[in-house]
């Protein structure tokens, strides 16, 4: 095994025990509990989970998907989590090196990780991961060489404010919300961290997702186009496309136009 591959292993098995870590943010902050304390327990008979059983990935399998104590079922979205958290850190690691930037991006994709299973199990964008994330995409922006700092300004102002004008221009032609306050923040959030170069791309990545996805799913609701759909998911799905292979995307879709 390669050094490199060596290093990988590492980056998925510490972003496995950081997805173990946002399954308790994911469950916690729309309750608005601590993530602190009190310990991690079973939510069905109130057993305190001991280290061996919140091993990520492993405990899951070992434990057969069930509580030790009550032998209920837990949800495989606790180690898919965690898998996944564990892919993109890996993912980061390979793309990025060993650089100030790395950890910068290690931050965005876990935050993105969070406000993805909390939109789609509430329909809510926390404040305390967008707000507190622009002000460290923005701080991050003066430990990556290619988004300086007032590219992370225009990115908030650009990502906040086009989300802002099309949320608006729905509502005063429809009479209804279309779009929330979080998926604002969310994506001057992501201007922050990324830039504004970033924006544009990003919302037409997630527009395309979204339409993919949600009209099929309003056939099978039987064409009910008020059937709320999270935005955030597609959101957080197009920054990670746009952080790994964005540079890529547009210099093939250029060359496809010039």
């Amino acid at each position: 095994m390669s050094e490199l591959h060596i290093f990988l292993v590492f980056a998925f098995v510490f972003g496995a025990v950081v997805g173990s870590f946002l399954n308790v943010c994911i469950y916690r902050i729309p309750a608005e509990k601590s993530i602190v304390s009190p310990p991690s327990s079973c939510p069905a008979c109130g057993h305190q989970i001991r280290w061996f059983e919140n091993i990520p990935i492993v405990s899951y399998l070992f434990l057969r998907g069930r509580c030790s104590a009550c032998r209920i079922k837990i949800s495989p979205r606790y180690p898919a989590v965690e898998a996944l958290t564990g892919f993109l850190f890996a993912l980061t690691f390979f793309y990025f090196g060993f650089a100030a930037a790395t950890i910068v991006y290690l931050v965005f994709v876990a935050a993105l990780v969070v406000v993805t299973f909390i939109d789609l199990d509430h329909q809510i964008i926390p404040d305390v991961i967008s707000l507190p994330g622009i002000l460290v995409g923005f701080g991050g922006s003066f430990f990556v060489p290619w988004v300086t700092w007032y590219d992370s300004i225009f990115g908030i102002l650009l990502g906040g404010g086009s989300l802002l004008a099309v949320a608006w221009s729905y509502e005063k032609l429809t009479g209804r919300e279309g779009m929330g306050g979080g998926d604002i923040k969310l994506l001057a959030m992501f201007g922050a961290f990324l830039g504004w170069q970033a924006v544009f791309p990003i919302i037409f990545l997630a527009s395309l997702a979204g339409t993919l996805i949600g009209v099929p799913l309003m056939l099978v609701q039987k064409g009910d186009t008020r059937l709320a759909i999270p935005f955030g998911p597609f959101l957080a799905f197009a920054a990670v496309v746009y952080l790994f292979w964005g540079q890529m995307l547009i210099s093939w879709y250029l060359g496809l136009i010039s």
